[in-house]
């Protein structure tokens, strides 16, 4: 099961996507339901899970088996979700290790970090300030060297997991090199994150390493870089890292946590404005993104 949020006569709709592609808009059913919190208010309401909510929603209303794009159609996607807080980790790739070493002037802090049993957990974004999907996302105007970070988000409703999205955590790789005191303003200006384009249910995900993440640019309508990770290298799971991001620190009802990238550019390159960046991620799908200068 997945949940898109799109924009339709000026308010905000919730897509459901079942069975093989299939989709219907269930706020044109019932128009208080537009937010994944308020459907799963629904289904805990009725002690049942969320496929069950909707399995019985789609019998209930006699819901036809309509395409998911004709449901979405032209309409603009919004954010499938709009936390109170964003958090990332860092460096829980051997390859981002490696490339931070490389890039920066302290490299030992990083190889001691992914050896590490407590993990890099920064504060990225509030939910006002996530760039929406097929949005512009930013690359700062002070920095020569900016790279996207494709990464799976994984999205926490009352600090229990309800599901995975893609997350693009932008960062300044000339900033943080120079000094990683910097990483704040390496990771936090405007529109330098940005989360979707939907939520896949963790009901519906049996491991979630199994993610395979894909990242892709295109500058002039050439590609001009291409590369892939998988989920099952990261080198700490994503219990044990929401675990320590718990420790000492209260998560409000919403929140998304970015779990870090395995997939680095190389140092001779750098998002220009225009470029267009799209990460994938199998079962959940695409977000896109075109890069503007702030």
């Amino acid at each position: 099961m997945k949940y898109f949020r799109i924009e339709k006569n000026n308010k905000p709709n919730l897509i459901i996507n079942y069975s093989n592609n299939f989709g219907f808009n269930i706020t044109e059913y019932s128009s208080y339901i537009n937010t994944v919190e308020i459907l799963s208010i629904e289904a805990n309401s009725q002690n049942i899970s969320r496929s069950e909510y909707i399995n019985q929603f789609i019998t209930n209303n006699s819901i036809k088996k309509i395409p998911l794009d004709k449901v979405i159609e032209k309409n603009k996607l919004l954010l499938p979700f709009i936390p109170d807080e964003v958090w990332a980790a860092g460096v829980t790739y051997k390859n981002s290790e490696f490339e931070r070493k490389r890039e920066s002037s302290t490299p030992d802090i990083y190889a001691k970090v992914y050896n590490a049993k407590r993990p890099e957990i920064f504060f990225k974004s509030t939910g006002s300030r996530l760039v929406a999907p097929n949005q512009k996302i930013g690359i700062r105007s002070d920095s020569k060297w900016n790279v996207p970070e494709a990464e799976l988000a994984v999205i926490l409703l009352n600090n229990e997991i309800f599901g995975y999205s893609i997350g693009n955590d932008m960062t300044s790789r000339e900033i943080e090199g120079e000094n990683p005191l910097y990483l704040t303003q390496a990771k936090i200006y405007d529109k330098s994150c940005s989360i979707g384009p939907c939520i896949i249910d963790a009901e519906s995900i049996s491991n979630y390493e199994k993610f395979n993440i894909n990242c892709k640019i295109i500058r002039n309508e050439k590609t001009i870089f291409n590369a892939a990770s998988s989920v099952k290298s990261m080198n700490k799971s994503i219990p044990y890292l929401i675990k320590w991001l718990k420790q000492s620190n209260t998560l409000p009802i919403k929140s998304a946590f970015l779990t870090g990238t395995g997939i680095v550019p190389p140092p001779e390159f750098t998002l220009l404005e225009n470029d267009q960046i799209s990460i994938s991620i199998n079962e959940i799908g695409t977000l896109n993104n075109s890069v503007i200068k702030v």
